[in-house]
């Protein structure tokens, strides 16, 4: 990923992988929508996530409104990708699939506040439901949502089966011959 664009994001502002849903277009029937990425999405996710490709995505995406006024997207994501390892530099391939549930609120909406407790502590609970996502507009990018699950999912260190570390030793921290004398580089400086 290039660090002057924002992670979801490709040149121009659009992002790679995308299938957008219009808010009002949200009835009180929940719709199930498959989307596929196409050569092109796939070869733009492969230059987003760094990797050398990516060979498929396809999700299963269930599309609800959630109380009033929000959207819940909640599905499967399947996805192959190939990288490279961090030892050899060989191909590595991999296949990603990973559950999704995403709530979107409307910006300003009283659902995205964050209740806390009279000290002003927010509690979160790391196994419970994320927060409200907000949107601005009435337009939420599915495919986005998608994309970002997938690249949460990739492996940032992937290696070969049965490629290890073999050259790399560590040293103990507690022997006092491998410890560095933090010193070590004065003893040849000299005063003019």
């Amino acid at each position: 990923m290039k660090r002057d664009q924002e992670p979801s994001k490709a040149k121009g502002g659009k992002p790679p992988f995308s299938y957008p849903v219009k808010v009002g277009n949200i009835s009180a029937n929940p719709v199930t929508v498959t989307v596929e990425a196409d050569e092109n999405e796939l070869k733009g996710l492969a230059v987003l996530w760094d990797v050398v490709s990516v060979n498929s995505l396809k999700a299963e995406i269930y599309i609800a409104r959630w109380k009033k006024d929000g959207v819940r997207l909640k599905g499967h994501v399947k996805a192959a990708v190939t990288q490279a390892c961090v030892v050899t530099l060989d191909p590595v391939s991999s296949t990603i699939s990973e559950d999704f549930d995403q709530v979107f609120v409307p910006e300003g909406s009283k659902l995205a506040r964050v209740v806390t407790a009279e000290s002003a502590e927010m509690v979160v609970d790391p196994d419970g439901p994320d927060l409200p996502e907000m949107f601005v507009g009435d337009t939420i990018d599915a495919g986005e949502v998608v994309a970002e699950f997938v690249a949460l999912a990739i492996d940032p260190y992937p290696r070969r089966p049965g490629i290890d570390f073999k050259d790399h030793i560590e040293s103990d921290p507690n022997d006092p011959a491998t410890k560095p004398n933090p010193f070590a580089a004065l003893k040849d400086w000299k005063k003019d």
